[in-house]
């Protein structure tokens, strides 16, 4: 993929990039080594007050950056700024927190006598520079998630951003600088996805987090294991989302639309498979499939759009392809199912579509769909719908919708994935772990588990 803008709303191809050479790369992680050098030692009251700073600019530069996210990836433009509201948010809370989350830690006094110790600590340290390998969804979440935490923790960032999104990419790496940050803190590298390995392989970088598909995971996954370096791995999901007899129908179902089509329905957390009990199935689909149907889809820079254009023309036919595969096996299309072809809307579109009927034969069945597809099972009773939650490769969250709490004892203890979300859907925030299990990858970002991710626990033992 070239690094260029191309508005997914009209295919126009509005800026390109070129990559940069081995000389440029090279400089620049001679800049990060360096500067992490002198930044490792900075206290937490001037790392907090940097980010602090660089959340006022954001805030400052929200409408700006909203517009250009939606020009590169087609989300509507009012969840572009929330996004951007999102980031800030989580800039501040780390401020706020870091120092608390890193304090060192002391082991119980009678291990430390145990020990022959006069005093022992556990004390977070800083790695050195990390690579994130972000995709384009959320292209300011992304990336702040891993580093917000990770300045200040005292790491500094090296970005290589989907090459679908560069122009969010440079403004990321401007944002810090205008907020003071030393030069080489957190720095965007224009590269192409072939470059990444040597990266990965550079001594410069002492670790990597990515959000991506499966085989990016792998890959950057088999390369960190050979250097032995620490990785943390988000690949994506097929969440369920269960509804029990006892639920709020209403609530459900309409939770549940938002749920499959938040950011066009190309999110990693979205609900993408619907396991309904078989007692209020018919009632929960209708309700349902109504919500998706009244949905507006038009240009995502309008305030009132509610569904965009995927972000590229493959990610558009490549859902073609699973829904295409799935009704010639049998699925049943209770609403969208082809593409868009209105001359008013002449990018990538794709209406919110549901499926019924849905086997394991499918590819849909095993394969996250990456937009507004959303798959209905039916389920004769919890163990059923356990099973048909737990029967997909990957295990990043869940949702289950019940008013029992035996039902959510079952649903807690059997689910897996890396979070249960009950009566709601599934969101991230900071002050909560987040991340997956099975093909979902592995690690958490978030919360005073994704900071530590990325430090070196030391163990400082004085005699006595």
């Amino acid at each position: 993929m070239p690094i260029a803008t191309v508005n997914p709303a009209t295919g126009e191809t509005l800026k390109t990039y070129e990559a940069m050479d081995e000389e440029e790369l090279d400089r620049r992680l001679q800049l990060a080594e360096a500067t992490f050098r002198t930044y490792r030692t900075s206290g937490f009251a001037d790392r907090a007050r940097l980010l602090t700073r660089a959340a006022e600019l954001l805030d400052e530069d929200q409408q700006d950056i909203a517009r250009v996210m939606t020009t590169e990836m087609g989300k509507p433009v009012k969840q572009a700024r929330a996004e951007a509201a999102k980031c800030a948010k989580a800039m501040r809370w780390y401020a706020e927190h870091a120092e608390a989350l890193l304090a060192d830690e002391e082991p119980d006094a009678a291990d430390v006598r145990d020990s022959g110790a006069s005093r022992v600590r556990v004390r977070y340290r800083p790695l050195g520079p990390v690579l994130a390998v972000m995709p384009w969804n959320f292209p300011l979440w992304q990336v702040m998630r891993f580093a917000a935490p990770a300045l200040m923790a005292g790491n500094v960032g090296l970005l290589k951003h989907a090459s679908n999104v560069p122009q969010t990419a440079l403004y990321l790496e401007d944002l810090f600088h205008r907020a003071g940050y030393p030069e080489g803190c957190f720095q965007t590298l224009l590269i192409g996805s072939g470059q990444v390995d040597d990266v990965l392989r550079d001594e410069r970088v002492k670790a990597a987090t990515l959000t991506g598909s499966e085989p990016a995971g792998r890959a950057v996954a088999s390369t960190c294991g050979e250097m032995i370096k620490k990785t943390v791995l988000e690949l994506g999901g097929s969440d369920p989302y269960v509804v029990m007899p006892s639920a709020d129908l209403d609530r459900a179902a309409a939770v549940a639309v938002t749920a499959r089509v938040q950011n066009n329905g190309q999110s990693c957390i979205a609900a993408k498979r619907f396991i309904v009990h078989t007692d209020v199935y018919d009632a929960f689909a209708e309700r349902f499939v109504a919500g998706m149907k009244a949905l507006k889809v038009g240009d995502p820079m309008e305030d009132d759009t509610e569904i965009g254009p995927l972000a590229t023309e493959q990610g558009r036919d490549d859902l073609e392809e699973l829904v295409d595969d799935a009704t010639r096996v049998g699925a049943k299309v209770l609403c969208g199912g082809h593409r868009l072809r209105r001359p008013e809307l002449p990018g990538w579109y794709y209406p919110p579509t549901v499926l019924a009927g849905v086997t394991r034969e499918m590819r849909i069945h095993r394969e996250e769909a990456f937009g507004p597809v959303a798959t209905l099972y039916r389920a004769g009773d919890l163990d059923e719908a356990v099973l048909i939650a737990n029967d997909s490769p990957f295990g990043l969250s869940s949702n289950v919708w019940t008013r029992d709490e035996g039902d959510v004892d079952r649903f807690v203890r059997d689910l897996e994935a890396g979070g249960v979300y009950v009566n709601g859907m599934t969101a991230s925030h900071p002050a909560f772990p987040f991340g997956g299990v099975k093909r979902s990858g592995y690690g958490r970002e978030l919360s005073g588990h994704g900071i530590r991710e990325f430090c070196n626990i030391t163990t400082v033992w004085h005699g006595a």
